[in-house]
């Protein structure tokens, strides 16, 4: 029990890494988590800290062993298995978690969540609070990032603030989430363009199974969102299909719904960046977790979720 409890010392929302693995072997090895890597002269064992791991990809070309899947399970580690550059290779919107199955979490926010989940004004007003939060995240992190800056995403870039005034107009007047359906994605359009402009990449087209290097970086991306977003909800206890905003027939939806919060922020600005960089896939990973880590991404996904859950659900009225 003692080794228990200090494998989840750490909280979630503090936790610093997302690991995404291909052609290894994941095992346990001396009360450790390893990875196996297979050289031409010698094999190399790599150790993943877990206590500080919010959740594993296992791409192309990986196993695992039963014994690590319990101390990942006993560490809170959700993984993932997913096609190579951590998107799926079979489906296009969705990994499968596997979630440790300790059910000792609070059910606070669970409760919260299922008193407004039910009525679709309420539904309403949550997915609207998203959005005006992820353009809030947006103008404060490119106000201060000072390498977004250099390469000209600045918040008060008359664009970007034409762009921001558009979406909370558009978001406010809202009456169904077709609309701020629409209103998210023209406003997504307007920052593609932008960020083109910005990094002098041409002219740009969101197509998810485009094979240029900017829609390849925001898919990988947005796949490490998706992680963070799981993570979230698998801690507070909210099941990923009781979505807001992408619909309630998409099983998981819910985990766009919250990845969305960063991912125009984080993930775009930097997909643009390393493509006219011409960055590995490695190199965009390692920017994008870093970014994570110094804007404090998923404590801002945790305290958005938190507040939804317990804020909206003060609001409903009770029977």
């Amino acid at each position: 029990m003692e080794q228990l409890t200090d494998l989840k010392s750490i909280l979630h929302s503090k936790r610093a890494n997302i690991y995404y693995l291909e052609k290894c072997r994941v095992m346990q090895k001396d009360g450790r988590v390893l990875y196996l890597t297979e050289a031409k002269a010698e094999n190399q064992y790599w150790n993943i800290p877990i206590a500080n791991t919010t959740c594993l990809l296992l791409g192309t070309g990986t196993s695992i062993t039963q014994a690590a899947m319990r101390m990942l399970a006993q560490a809170g580690v959700l993984v993932g298995f997913c096609g190579g550059g951590g998107t799926p290779l079979l489906m296009a919107n969705e990994i499968e978690w596997l979630s440790p199955q300790r059910e000792y979490r609070p059910t606070e926010y669970l409760q919260g969540w299922m008193r407004f989940w039910f009525e679709d004004h309420q539904r309403l007003v949550v997915a609207k609070r998203f959005q005006h939060s992820r353009a809030d995240y947006l103008e404060t992190l490119w106000a201060k990032d000072r390498d977004l800056k250099a390469e000209g995403f600045q918040s008060d870039a008359p664009v970007v603030q034409a762009a921001l005034a558009n979406c909370r107009a558009k978001n406010a007047a809202a009456t169904t989430v077709s609309n701020l359906l629409q209103a998210e994605a023209e406003f997504s359009k307007q920052l593609y363009k932008h960020a083109a402009h910005c990094t002098g990449y041409g002219d740009f087209t969101r197509e998810r199974d485009a094979v240029d290097t900017a829609n390849a970086f925001l898919n990988h991306g947005n796949y490490l969102a998706y992680g963070l977003a799981a993570t979230t909800l698998w801690v507070l206890g909210i099941p990923h299909g009781f979505a807001v905003m992408h619909g309630k027939t998409r099983r998981g939806a819910l985990v766009f719904d919250v990845a969305d919060l960063v991912k125009d922020a984080i993930i775009l600005p930097w997909a643009f960046i390393c493509a006219k960089e011409n960055a590995t896939e490695q190199e965009f990973r390692q920017q994008c977790l870093q970014a994570f880590t110094d804007h404090k991404a998923l404590d801002f996904m945790f305290s958005q979720v938190k507040a939804a859950a317990i804020e909206t659900s003060a609001e409903t009225p009770q029977l």
